[in-house]
């Protein structure tokens, strides 16, 4: 290791920040301890105080590599650079897009919790390479699983099998799983289904990101506290080496990264979790990725004569130069445009769920579908309406037909318009705007609930109240707008001007009501109604929105 600092101080200057963190961790490595109660593999440094509760990976073990002493860019510029620079700056596109969508999900849903992307990047290098080099399939998953060291209290801590196998294939003992390393259990509790494909998947990028994101701000951490951010770190692994590794690379990414293809990231060489076809379970290399250089043979014996190995025959001038190794790469469409791809009518009624879901589609300037594109979808206007599962923000990533297509869109009871604003993440391209109505709530039926005659005495009390219950298309018709007036005639459905009424909360009568709404059963049940001097036969009409209607007779006589 100190050889391996000594090679990176040489090739540049770097960061107060990053330097004394690497300095940490250096140090930490230098005297390992196992943690107490935990399997830490030997990485804490002795002394060091760790929370006592679990952590998100079982403390299984973890990349060490350190980033460069130079860091990728300048304070103040962005963060988002083409793809050049140091290679170890540079991050899968699915994976970059995953922790992107993290970061803008948990910003809307979590605000206070101030998680920055670079956390999730810091902790995807040191507990899987990110994703192995971004060796995943077009969904985001893993094309290989990742696991950890088997959790039996040798050297790591000691787990029982929690899910029979089902995530780990171990059915003794838990591993941690997936890009973020999550052990079973954990996911059990935190396991999320980013990308809407209906599964909560840890071995997907897009669900284990957003699921550490919200691991970490757990307990309302604000992580733009200092110590709060420790805190949630060490949550992830009881090892004050593992934060400073971890904060080392966050640093380093806040300072400058750009996207690279998907398998072509470069891959630790430290310990981690295994890879199934790799040597002893080592990572296997990806296009991009560092080797360290093979050791020179056994060095002589003292005394002992050594035949001088022959030099390598130098190529004939007739021979052909070599072809080069690694193709050269093509860039990488740029989305320039966002189109519709095809969005219906958006119309719900109140309380109801939008039948169409918005989609739009990720194109270059030659028109050309543009896949793995972090798409903002965002409510705008006057609404309670949300997406489903809550929020009026979500990031989807476009997959390779470049299409995205937002959350399920849930009406709440605020009727009117508003705009769902589809725009490309950190990528200045002009965002597409469509316009949802919410109408009130309907039924196309309502009868009475009973059935006796409804009778009062001159100036006295209907000794029955009026109950009614809505439907719609057979369904109850929960919430439902009705109005209720005694009109003069089966002709004439204006209001009365003698007979039953209602009272105001004065006293006075009103014939005439609004505002009334049916309950959970799309029942209602009118107010008291009293009788004045009048007698004879009177007429009730209560009228619902969406036009259902019922009339009925309200009889004032003498009493015989």
């Amino acid at each position: 290791m100190a050889a391996q600092f000594g090679r990176r101080l040489r090739r540049g200057a770097t960061t107060t920040a990053v330097a004394a963190l690497a300095v940490a961790a250096l140090s930490a490595s230098q005297a390992p301890a196992i943690v107490s109660g935990g399997g830490d593999s030997g990485k804490q440094a002795s002394g060091s105080s760790v929370p006592d509760e679990g952590s998100a990976s079982g403390d299984s073990s973890y990349h060490t590599d350190l980033p460069p002493l130079n860091t990728p860019d300048k304070p103040g510029t962005s963060i988002d650079l083409p793809g050049t620079g140091e290679a170890e700056a540079g991050i899968p596109a699915s994976v970059l897009a995953a922790y992107k969508q993290a970061e803008q999900t948990i910003a809307s849903s979590n605000p206070g919790c101030n998680l920055p992307w670079q956390l999730l990047a810091a902790i995807g290098k040191v507990e899987s390479g990110q994703a192995r080099g971004g060796r995943v399939d077009d969904n985001g998953t893993t094309l290989s699983p990742i696991l950890g060291p088997v959790l039996n209290g040798v050297g790591f801590a000691n787990i029982s099998d929690t899910d029979n196998g089902a995530y780990d294939g171990d059915k003794t003992h838990d591993r941690a799983v997936g890009p973020m390393q999550f052990i079973p259990s954990t996911w059990a509790t935190w396991g999320q289904d980013a990308n809407n494909d209906g599964r909560k998947d840890p071995n997907n990028i897009f669900d284990a990101a957003l699921a550490a994101g919200r691991y970490l701000c757990a307990n309302n951490r604000d992580l733009s506290v200092k110590a709060n951010l420790d805190q949630a770190i060490l949550s992830y692994n009881r090892s004050r080496e593992y934060l400073a590794t971890v904060l080392s690379w966050m640093e380093y990414y806040k300072r400058g990264s750009h996207e690279v293809p998907d398998g072509s990231g470069v891959l630790p060489s430290g310990p981690g979790p295994l890879n199934p076809g790799g040597p002893s379970g080592s990572p296997s290399p990806t296009p991009g990725s560092s080797t360290s250089p093979t050791p020179s043979p056994n060095p002589p014996k003292p005394g002992g004569s050594q035949s001088p190995s022959p030099s390598p025959k130098p190529p004939k001038p007739s021979d052909p130069p070599k072809p080069p190794t690694t193709p050269p790469t093509t860039p990488a469409p740029t989305v320039q445009r966002l189109e519709n791809a095809g969005t219906g009518t958006l119309s719900a009624t109140a309380g109801g769920a939008f039948a169409e879901r918005v989609t739009v589609r990720g194109e270059d300037a030659k028109g050309k579908a543009v896949g793995k594109v972090a798409v903002q979808f965002l409510i705008v206007g006057d609404t309670d309406a949300n997406f489903a599962g809550g929020g009026k923000k979500a990031v989807v990533t476009s997959g390779t037909d470049g299409t995205a297509t937002a959350p399920a869109l849930q009406a709440g009871e605020k009727t009117g318009g508003f705009t769902v604003r589809a725009s490309v993440v950190n990528r200045t391209v002009p965002a597409v705007d469509f316009t949802a109505t919410v109408t009130e709530r309907q039924a196309d039926a309502v009868v009475r609930t009973g059935d006796k005659e409804l009778t009062a005495a001159p100036g006295a009390e209907f000794a029955d109240t009026v109950e009614v219950k809505a439907t719609n298309k057979g369904e109850i018709a929960r919430g439902v707008a009705v109005k209720a007036t005694m009109i003069k005639s089966a002709d004439d459905a204006s209001p009365a001007d003698k007979g039953p009424h209602f009272k105001d909360a004065d006293g006075r009568p009103l014939r005439s009501l609004t505002g009334l709404k049916t309950n959970d059963q799309g029942v209602l049940v009118l107010p008291k109604i009293f009788a004045d001097d009048a007698t004879g036969t009177f007429l009730l009409q209560i009228e619902t929105a969406g036009g259902a209607k019922i009339t009925i007779e309200l009889k004032v006589a003498a009493p015989a």
